[in-house]
């Protein structure tokens, strides 16, 4: 991996660790907060949020930094944020913490997805915004367990310290090996840049991008309760359950980058296929420990394959705001993780089983796959409208 990209990838690495580790310490934070557990849970859904209202905004006030220096200051805006984590006297002085951290998300995966595509041959453009993104799914393999072993036997203050000294790490090897000619953002208005984002097919990016996290979601929230009450795992085998569906996170974002420098749109209708006929296969193999494991390996794989693909589609057809429009995506993929986790629920709450809820993903994933077939019918029909007479469709199509 190039120095460059494997600073993005630290850096990824702890902004990925601090937004899942806190799910796993949530008994020991609402004990010492004096809080209850569902209050507690609000932490989760306050840095969602923030991710969602703080990217656009953040979008705007680096549009015009030069790209070092933007990557520079989010991160010691995600090392401010841990340490008044680390630091919260209260609850509430802990949510306010959360929410800083979280405004930097969506504008570091943003930027440094746009930034990972230009250390890059043309040809290889995705396949860098997936190992960019590769911190992100060894966050949820390495990161938050250990996290959550440190926070059980120290302290939960002890991992956001920890967070703290990753994100150190990380704005260390971002000042030494990212080049100092990035160049600066964008030179346009905010006006037009928020135009670019206006376009078809940048629209239809970001609802794909928020079916595909809202699929991912919708069933991933509750995959603890169905194995521990459908599959009859004991709780140490649901975390050995989710490492290796972590692992199977990595693959696929890795093969998924891959697919998408290949052919891009047909990639994501394919990977969405994938993930529509494994969430079916889940309902009945849930009940077969041996089968689960494999179904939820194969899902992980499928389901990740879609985040650098898409983050792709949305830096190519914003042109003149790459920068605003892939950050805004980040906020559409949280945005899909808070839909996700409520449509889930709701189904739950009207008496849908544990068992069932794959369901769910697949009624989602079914109106990702269409809008996706969508999408490319109108690139192809405007790519043959603007080839010249007699010559072929683009090589896209």
């Amino acid at each position: 991996m190039p120095l460059p990209l494997l600073a993005l990838a630290i850096a990824s690495f702890g902004i990925g660790t601090t937004e899942f580790v806190i799910m796993g310490l949530l008994p020991e934070v609402a004990l010492d907060l004096g809080v209850d557990i569902p209050r507690a849970g609000m932490l989760v859904s306050g840095y969602a949020m923030g991710v969602v209202i703080g990217a656009p905004i953040l979008a705007v006030v680096i549009s015009r930094m030069e790209r070092r220096r933007a990557l520079l200051g989010l991160v010691t805006m995600f090392i401010l944020g841990n340490l008044l984590c680390a630091l919260a006297p209260d609850y509430a002085a802990l949510m306010v913490a959360r929410v800083v951290t979280a405004f930097c998300h969506g504008a570091f995966f943003g930027l440094g997805a746009v930034v990972a595509a230009g250390l890059v041959a043309p040809e290889r453009r995705a396949q860098a915004i997936a190992l960019m993104f590769t911190g992100l799914t060894l966050a949820n393999v390495l990161g938050v367990p250990l996290g959550t072993l440190l926070g059980q036997h120290a302290g939960w203050r002890a991992t956001f310290w920890a967070v703290v000294g990753i994100g150190c790490i990380a704005a260390a090897a971002l000042y030494l090996w990212l080049p100092r000619t990035l160049g600066a953002g964008s030179s346009r208005g905010l006006l037009n840049e928020v135009r670019a984002l206006r376009r078809p097919q940048v629209l239809l990016a970001m609802l794909i991008s928020v079916l595909s996290s809202a699929s991912l979601f919708s069933v991933f929230t509750y995959i603890a309760p169905l194995l521990l009450e459908v599959t009859g795992v004991s709780p140490r085998g649901v975390t050995l359950v989710l490492l290796l569906f972590g692992a199977g996170l990595t693959i696929g974002n890795l093969a998924g980058g891959k697919l998408a420098d290949w052919r891009l749109m047909p990639a994501v209708i394919g990977i969405f296929v994938a993930v529509i006929a494994v969430l079916a296969l889940l309902p009945a193999a849930s009940p077969l420990p041996l089968a689960a494991v494999a179904v939820i390996f194969a899902w992980g794989v499928a389901a990740f394959a879609l985040i650098s693909p898409l983050q792709m589609r949305v830096v190519n057809e914003a042109v003149g705001a790459p920068n605003l429009a892939s950050t805004v995506n980040q906020g559409a993929f949280n945005l899909g993780n808070a839909i996700g986790a409520w449509i889930g629920g709701v189904a739950i709450t009207h008496g849908l089983g544990y068992a069932e809820i794959p369901w769910v993903g697949v009624a989602l994933a079914v109106a990702g796959l269409a809008f996706s077939v969508w999408s490319h019918r109108l690139e192809c029909r405007d790519a043959s409208a603007a080839a010249p007479c007699g010559e072929p469709e683009t090589e896209r199509c």
